[in-house]
């Protein structure tokens, strides 16, 4: 158990005494955790964890029912552990402050919209809603994908859009590969989605590939025209 640890072995107690910086990822998620199995002790159960998912970067994306494969973590531990990832994600990536949102940059989108996306193992498209004044008014994912590619339909796409009251879009996805090239496909689709915002007096203002922790503007390399 780990109380029977000396105090200098005991998550918690290492924590006031040096600060988290001296704990391992296995010793601060057995802090949320706060006991093990039969079997092993809370330190040992996260460290289990950790291996099985291969890594707190793939650790932070499983949702609970997935957690509780691990023995020991049942489902109060779980949906703990998922709603502390997901506050992590919402810090990083400056949501949940209360104030309007804009992104005035490239830079802004992929901080945001990073940390949701960057440790995907399937592709996700989504599109931001702007309004005149291009403060963010929402976001909606349009499609779930493979590992390499999702289906959009433009359609779906100018349909939220104007759903949204829309003036300007922009177009996000992340590439699992980590690869920040845009592909063939890439390119065609934010034409037909450039054609069909044409139509509609709706801006696609870019669109940003995530990949790993760098991004892709097309708007920026000269892909938009």
């Amino acid at each position: 158990m780990v109380r029977d640890l000396s105090e200098d072995e005991q998550p918690r107690e290492r924590l006031m005494r040096f600060g988290t910086e001296s704990l391992t990822d296995a010793e601060l998620l057995a802090i949320l955790v706060r006991t093990g199995s039969r079997k092993m002790n809370v330190i040992d159960t996260c460290r289990t964890m950790l291996q099985h998912f291969g890594g707190l970067h793939k650790l932070v994306r499983k949702n609970w029912r997935e957690l509780r494969i691990i023995e020991g973590i049942a489902d109060v531990k779980a949906i703990t552990l998922e709603a502390a990832f997901e506050l992590s994600r919402r810090l990083q990536s400056g949501s949940g402050n209360g104030k309007p949102l804009f992104f005035k940059t490239p830079d802004d989108v992929s901080s945001y919209f990073g940390p949701r996306l960057r440790d995907l193992q399937t592709e996700q498209f989504l599109v931001v809603f702007m309004n005149a004044a291009k403060a963010v008014t929402g976001h909606q994912i349009i499609s779930k994908g493979g590992k390499t590619a999702t289906v959009v339909d433009p359609a779906e796409v100018m349909r939220q859009a104007i759903m949204n009251e829309a003036n300007s879009i922009i177009i996000v996805h992340n590439h699992p590969s980590a690869n920040r090239r845009a592909s063939r496909a890439d390119i065609a689709i934010t034409k037909k989605l450039m054609e069909a915002g044409d139509m509609l007096d709706i801006k696609v203002d870019d669109h940003i590939i995530i990949a790993g922790y760098d991004y892709l503007s097309m708007r920026s390399e000269g892909l938009m025209g």
